[in-house]
């Protein structure tokens, strides 16, 4: 038989997260009775817990590395020029509001100076409408004077005489 390496317990990704927050005061008093139980039964499960308490003294035992000054200042310049894109965005965000508003009220002013001069339009070629309505009778002003009476020029309509469309131009 070959000996393989046996899968440790850490190597499951739930046990490892578990065991780090037993180890870290993470848990809940109800989960780290759980925790407890299963180390007190469950060999394997101690076996993890030790491994990853290893490792962590371990780690203490690393000597610190103390940032020196090219550090500070390379985090330092990073910080500003962060800062600085953001303003440089938020710069480029509040012109293109203001272009945006800029062209809302151009949009707006020129919707209202065309509904103003269709409005003032409307009202001055009033008086022409009505004329080139009336037009007809107008041009036959002549030959109504010598009609007798109203009922002979309503007859003449009912006729079709008066049927001519007049082009209104105004």
């Amino acid at each position: 038989m070959t000996s393989e390496p046996q899968p440790t317990l850490l190597e499951n990704e739930q046990v490892r997260d578990e065991l780090v927050a037993y180890l870290d005061g993470e848990l809940g008093s109800e989960e780290s009775l759980r925790v407890e139980r299963r180390l007190a039964e469950d060999a394997g499960y101690r076996r993890a817990l030790q491994e990853l308490e290893t490792a962590w003294d371990l780690l203490d035992t690393l000597p610190r590395a103390e940032p020196d000054e090219s550090f500070t200042r390379s985090t330092v310049e990073m910080v500003a020029f962060s800062a600085k894109s953001d303003v440089d965005e938020l710069r480029t965000r509040a012109r293109r509001r203001r272009a945006l508003a800029a062209v809302g009220l151009a949009a707006s002013l020129i919707v209202a100076m065309l509904a103003g001069f269709g409005a003032v339009y409307w009202q001055v070629t009033a008086p022409n409408r009505q004329l080139v309505h009336d037009l007809p009778v107008i041009e036959n002003m002549e030959y109504y004077r010598h009609a007798e009476d109203l009922e002979f020029l309503r007859r003449l309509e009912s006729e079709g005489l008066f049927s001519d469309e007049v082009d209104h131009a105004y």
